[in-house]
């Protein structure tokens, strides 16, 4: 990839974002808004699935209505409609899975209960998880820039309590060396953006909802902090699990380990 495709796909990618976290908030404002109208939590669900499914709906018409250039050949033409047939096909799936969709209307209130910490509805909120000793990491701004990823977009039935989140969260950035602090926040953006369809699979086969979910394991998947946990994996595996011990329960991370696929270090 050349210098001058690599600042524009990096364009692209940055205007992707700025969408993805447009959309994230109308899709909260939305939601809080039919809530004030006395709207449902079911049938605001099933308003907002619509309106995201009609929407893929509309990307997937005009990829499926697009045509090879006029006069190429044969053979390109056959590949050009290979792909449109493919991506179009994807695109169905992704409409079918947006309208599919459930729960997220409760679960975007206690994500604004979360963030806002609202003290009528928290009877003893936990305060904001402490950054490891002599960190230079926010761990709020760690938290929103998860939350601003694919790891969030799926807004799960459910999340832990704000002192179950803290106490993950804490684990992981403790596994985060002193030396990786400036600039993490950038590049567990780029990880999320790196390993999107890693994640939204993740979510999809194991995350609220799902069949192995139901049965209370994988508890993990679908927590915002967890996207740190999967980076730090990849990263610092044998220092992650090291710090985990003794902390959390160790089925909690090895569940995780096992659909993120990769295995417990050994000593």
């Amino acid at each position: 990839m050349t210098g001058t495709q690599h600042d524009a796909y990096g364009e692209e990618l940055a205007r992707i974002s700025r969408h993805q976290g447009e959309a994230v908030n109308a899709r909260l404002r939305l939601f809080e808004v039919l809530a004030a109208a006395g709207v449902p939590a079911a049938e605001a669900d099933v308003l907002v699935s619509r309106l995201e499914a009609g929407a893929v709906a509309g990307a997937h018409t005009w990829v499926s209505e697009s045509s090879a250039l006029h006069g190429s050949q044969q053979p390109f033409e056959d590949g050009w409609f290979a792909g449109v047939r493919a991506v179009s096909s994807y695109l169905l799936r992704i409409a079918d899975d947006a309208a599919a969709q459930r729960g997220r209307a409760a679960s975007s209130a206690e994500l604004r209960a979360h963030l806002r910490e609202p003290a009528g509805r928290v009877p003893q909120p936990a305060a904001p998880p402490a950054a490891p000793a002599g960190s230079a990491l926010d761990p709020a701004e760690v938290l929103a820039a998860a939350l601003r990823c694919t790891w969030a977009l799926t807004t799960p039935d459910q999340f832990f309590t704000t002192e179950a989140s803290s106490e993950i969260l804490t684990v992981a950035l403790s596994a985060v060396r002193e030396e990786e602090h400036d600039g993490y926040v950038q590049r567990l953006e780029a990880f999320a953006h790196r390993h999107r369809e890693r994640l939204e699979k993740l979510l999809r086969t194991h995350g609220p909802g799902s069949a192995p979910a139901a049965h209370g394991r994988y508890a993990l998947v679908g927590q915002p902090e967890t996207l740190v946990v999967c980076e730090r994996m990849e990263t610092a595996r044998l220092l992650l699990y090291g710090l985990w011990e003794g902390e959390l329960e160790d089925v909690l991370l090895d569940d995780l380990a096992y659909v993120w696929g990769v295995r417990r270090p050994t000593r």
